[in-house]
């Protein structure tokens, strides 16, 4: 919907010194639900209204929490009067400061909060505020333990991932990041902040429509495989579009195509090809990660109405009525070309046997893989820079406990054959 939802009336405001605001609506008892779950990205701009039905569908009727640094009570009426899903209050709580995190009652509605949406705003002091503090530690254990289900919209769906885009330094564009994806500008963190399961190898990005998106999304990608060697995956939404995730990582994608030319995209670094990495990405010298035009596969899909196109990030490749692209950057230009569903089996295979040889999951999002197809067989793992893991056997499955996302290269040998099959870490 396009009309703007922030509204002008509230049925109560309350201050508490400086630190913070809180605007309260609905019933003043907590209540305790069941809630269901689930994490609800939104690309920024207005809120879509299915996508946020969603959002408070999984609350059962509980309460809902807006956290943001900087507006008022602009959600409280919308959420609770205007999208015709049964809750029981809306509370917006405004951190003024970083010592709003050391406030007992900030800290007990985000224990009773059902739901906890982080308005759009900057992400840098969303960060500096509250990571490392009681409100990040008790947001991830309101998912882990009370399965409360969290969303935030433009700079609140940009520190939902694992990995995230922190703009300490400020905001950067496409042009900036792509000539050189070391620019202070380019600041792609790890450090531990929201912890949701779906998103543990996810950098995410919003306001996709502009022009200075894409390229920087692909550069942090890029970044996070040379600085931290692991294999990120990156989604990222239009304006006025949301992807919706369940507890069991199925996508559900809302827009409003046709009427509007709206788009989400899930990219994750072309696992088909031996070398995933970029050729050149060093400081002051544009990105080049090109791997013949295959460097990444990416599923671009158009929100609907009522979520229809869907994605499933268990695989990162079964989704229903989206397209495959390539994307790739030669010397700091971004290309997009058509592609083909992404195949994460196999790599180098000699095997001619009748039945064929499977090893799965594959990217790996637990810790152990089946291989089937062999009856006796040994094997090893060996990572992008060479080290050698020696592997035990339990039958045919194997421990990878103790193997760190990346990209690895399973060597199998066994009933007069050998193998070579790539093999994909991301939990």
């Amino acid at each position: 919907m396009r009309t703007v939802t922030l509204l002008s009336f509230f049925i109560t405001t309350i201050s508490f010194g400086q630190n913070y605001t809180s605007y309260y609506l609905g019933n003043v008892s907590d209540v305790v639900t069941s809630p269901k779950g689930g994490v609800c990205l939104m690309g920024g701009a207005t809120e879509h209204d299915e996508a946020m039905k969603w959002f408070l569908q999984q609350a059962d009727g509980g309460d809902v929490l807006v956290l943001r640094a900087t507006g008022s009570n602009g959600y409280n009426d919308y959420m609770l009067n205007q999208l015709g899903v049964a809750i029981n209050s809306v509370e917006t709580i405004v951190c003024n400061n970083a010592n709003a995190s050391q406030e007992a009652y900030l800290q007990q509605k985000i224990n009773q909060a059902e739901a906890i949406w982080f308005a759009g705003g900057d992400q840098w002091t969303y960060i500096s505020y509250w990571r490392n503090t009681p409100v990040d530690s008790l947001v991830n254990k309101a998912i882990a333990e009370r399965n409360t289900v969290v969303g935030g919209t433009s700079a609140g769906m940009a520190i939902m991932g694992k990995y995230y885009f922190s703009a300490q330094n400020g905001t950067v564009t496409s042009a900036q990041a792509l000539t050189n994806p070391y620019n202070s500008l380019v600041t792609v963190s790890d450090e531990p902040f929201l912890v949701n399961e779906h998103l543990s190898n996810v950098i995410t990005d919003t306001h996709y429509d502009s022009p200075d998106r894409k390229g920087r999304h692909v550069t942090f990608l890029s970044r996070i495989l040379q600085d931290y060697q692991a294999v990120g995956k990156g989604i990222a939404c239009d304006e006025y579009t949301a992807v919706c995730i369940d507890t069991l990582g199925f996508c559900k994608i809302y827009g409003d195509y046709p009427t509007y030319d709206e788009d989400v995209y899930f990219i994750q670094p072309n696992c088909e090809l031996s070398d995933l990495t970029p050729e050149t990405c060093i400081t002051s010298i544009p990105l080049t990660w090109n791997r013949g035009g295959q460097a990444l596969k990416v599923y671009h899909a158009k929100g609907t109405p009522f979520g229809t196109q869907t994605f499933d990030l268990t695989d990162w490749t079964t989704g229903t009525g989206g397209v495959w692209e390539y994307w790739y950057v030669e010397n700091g230009a971004l290309n997009q070309t058509a592609g083909t569903v992404i195949n994460c089996g196999l790599a180098n295979s000699s095997n001619n046997l009748e039945m064929p040889l499977l090893v799965y999951p594959n990217p790996v999002i637990g810790n152990e893989i089946t291989i089937e197809g062999l009856t006796q067989f040994n094997c090893s793992i060996t990572d992008l820079q060479g080290k050698v893991y020696s592997m035990k056997l339990n039958e045919n499955k194997i421990d990878v406990s103790n193997l760190s996302n990346g990209v690895y290269f399973l060597n199998i040998a066994g009933d007069s054959i050998q193998e070579l099959v790539k093999l994909v870490i991301a939990r």
